[in-house]
């Protein structure tokens, strides 16, 4: 029956991108149906991030997707990449939204662009820049002076990319989405209006569309604009395939035959649909986002999703069950599923150097003095946008010891030293400690981890990370801090090779430390999963480039390497490890994200 029902309707083989020239009326709605160049379309779509992915292998996730049976691929664009400090506009390599959009053509999918500016997507604040937080009154999201002026000079760099790839144009967006889930917000009645006329006052003219949860539809929805769950036609613009995970949870797994009966029933309405995600991949560096319901909670450097693909861009059940559904509604062959890259156990890795933080900091970076704390973000760096992401190091001259409380100023956790001697941890649970009392003045230093911004909800505008206020030594605040910045960008790693102090492994050491190792590598790279047993917390370098964080308190134990990021012959890894390191790490073929919990 399902192979039946619509087929009529759906011979889509003129209905491509590359094959449509008389593009006058692009996608629109006709009571309960999409109609493109005026034929009956249904959307059939997939979600793939470009950021998430290494350039290389965008080709071969846009074909399994053609192979799959989907027809639209949709993205979002993150805007914290794109401009990482303000005024300074990065479209390159990875980034290259012209190239990954022209690529899509070319296969033959079409695009539905999710522009934001917020995107949520379990991203570090949702996408919006951290530089934006400077601003001590800041309101994200809403029409608020501050905001628009800068979302302006962002769409004045990114639409001049977008416009000419409408389908309009020529090229495969058909249709844009106004923000994402605005509804669940609603701060500002009039932003979501602004946001359009952003849109169209830029060139845009394809179908606008929004995307939102049921709570939040009744403020998520502008003019013009097709609301994705209340007008017809019907579509499904978020059919989630799988789940995130987050330090500490479970690795959630949705059923494949469970999932795709879902899907089935969608399609048997006659709706279209989006699958959220068709291939995750991954939170490279330190771009993962966060939960703030009850507690903070941070996400996993993995975003394998349990998708259609896994995060290496490998086949699931799911995959395969879907391409026999798909294959059915549309009623002829679908192209030949691409050939499994195969992955490498490159074996054990000998990290046999290290260098202590204490060491390296003097010899590569100059700090900020302040009489009081001051945020990662409004430190005066990086072209006067502050530290977005990583660690910083306060440090401070205190006579004695006593009782050290945080007043909940910490985001998100510090480790406390007495001169070099560990004294205990400070977070959202923990906000106090006793301080060893000592002979003369002493060294207090505080390490505070950027964890990662929650991407969604209200607190949006309290995401400053580092010392957000003062910290209290015997109910006196602290004063008079040097300031380092531990972003640990690929210039940072590549000085790191360079400095002096160097030296063999002791049996005992714990950190905080960078560790030293070599992967040697014969024949062709290939993809492998870093495991790393027997270290507690940290971040994995290769060849300078941030692969994410470890942890041990799990679900995620295995790092994905891609092998373009690999070279043959020498290849250098450094760990940045917090406290307990082991003394190998070793690549495996493959990935282990965790005990598993179903998700109903």
């Amino acid at each position: 029956k399902l192979g039946y029902f619509l087929r009529a309707g759906f011979n889509w083989s003129e209905l491509v991108p590359l094959r449509l020239w008389g593009r006058t009326l692009g996608l629109q709605t006709e009571s309960s149906h999409f109609l493109l160049e005026g034929m009956p379309f249904r959307i059939f779509g997939g979600s793939v991030h470009y950021f998430r992915v290494p350039r290389e292998y965008w080709e071969d996730r846009m074909l399994k997707m053609k192979a799959c049976g989907l027809n639209t691929l949709t993205t979002y664009v993150p805007w914290n990449l794109h401009e990482p400090a303000r005024g300074k506009f990065d479209f390159s390599r990875n980034l290259d939204l012209e190239a990954f959009l022209s690529l899509a053509a070319k296969i033959g999918l079409w695009v539905i662009l999710r522009p934001g500016p917020y995107i949520c997507s379990e991203w570090d604040l949702g996408g919006l820049p951290s530089w934006l937080l400077q601003d001590p009154e800041m309101q994200l999201r809403t029409t608020y002076k501050g905001f628009t002026e800068a979302v302006d000079a962002y769409f004045d760099h990114l639409m001049p990319i977008v416009v000419p790839l409408q389908y309009k144009k020529g090229g495969p967006i058909i249709a844009v989405q106004v923000e994402n889930e605005y509804g669940s917000y609603a701060k500002d009645p009039n932003y979501m209006t602004y946001v359009k006329m952003a849109l169209l006052s830029r060139g845009i003219v394809e179908m606008l569309m929004t995307s939102d949860n049921k709570n939040g539809l009744s403020f998520g929805f502008v003019e013009g604009g097709m609301c994705l769950w209340e007008n017809q036609p019907k579509m499904v613009m978020e059919y989630w395939t799988g789940w995130f995970d987050n330090w500490g949870g479970p690795h959630y797994v949705f059923d494949a035959d469970e999932m795709v009966n879902t899907v089935a029933s969608i399609l048997k309405l006659g709706a279209s649909i989006n699958l959220y995600m068709f291939h995750g991949g991954t939170n490279f560096g330190f771009m993962s986002g966060a939960l703030e319901s009850d507690e903070y909670k941070s996400d996993v450097t993995s975003y394998d999703y349990d998708a259609v693909l896994t995060e290496a861009g490998d086949y699931t059940s799911k995959f395969f069950k879907l391409r026999q559904l798909f294959s059915m509604i549309i009623g002829q062959p679908l192209p030949l599923p691409p050939m499994i890259e195969s992955k490498a156990s490159y074996g054990a890795i000998l990290l046999h150097q290290y260098i202590s933080l204490w060491d390296v900091i003097p010899s590569l970076l100059q700090p900020v003095k302040s009489e009081f704390p001051i945020n990662m973000e409004n430190l005066h760096l990086n072209d006067s946008s502050g530290q977005s992401y990583g660690y910083v190091l306060y440090e401070t001259v205190i006579f004695g010891g006593g009782h050290l409380h945080s007043r909940d100023h910490i985001r998100d956790r510090a480790q406390v030293f007495v001169n070099t001697m560990y004294v205990g941890e400070l977070d959202y649970n923990t906000v106090e400690l006793s301080l060893p009392e000592g002979q003369g003045f002493r060294q207090l230093r505080l390490l505070v981890e950027n964890r990662g911004r929650v991407n969604y909800g209200l607190a949006l505008n309290e995401q400053r990370k580092g010392l957000i206020g003062d910290i209290f030594l015997n109910k006196t605040p602290l004063r008079n801090f040097k300031i380092y910045s531990l972003e640990m960008k690929p210039g940072f790693m590549k000085s790191l090779r360079h400095v002096a102090g160097w030296s063999a492994v002791p049996d005992y050491f714990v950190g905080p430390a960078f560790f030293r190792g070599r992967l040697w590598i014969e024949h062709q790279p290939q993809d492998t999963f870093l495991k790393l047993q027997g270290w507690e917390k940290g971040v994995v370098f290769v060849n300078s480039r941030n692969l994410g964080r470890y942890w041990k308190i799990g679900p995620q134990e295995t790092l994905y390497l891609p092998a373009p990021w690999l070279w043959k012959g020498s290849n250098e890894i450094i760990i940045f490890e917090e406290r307990t390191a082991g003394r190998i790490i070793q690549s495996v073929d493959i990935p282990y994200l965790g005990r598993t919990q179903y998700v109903d």
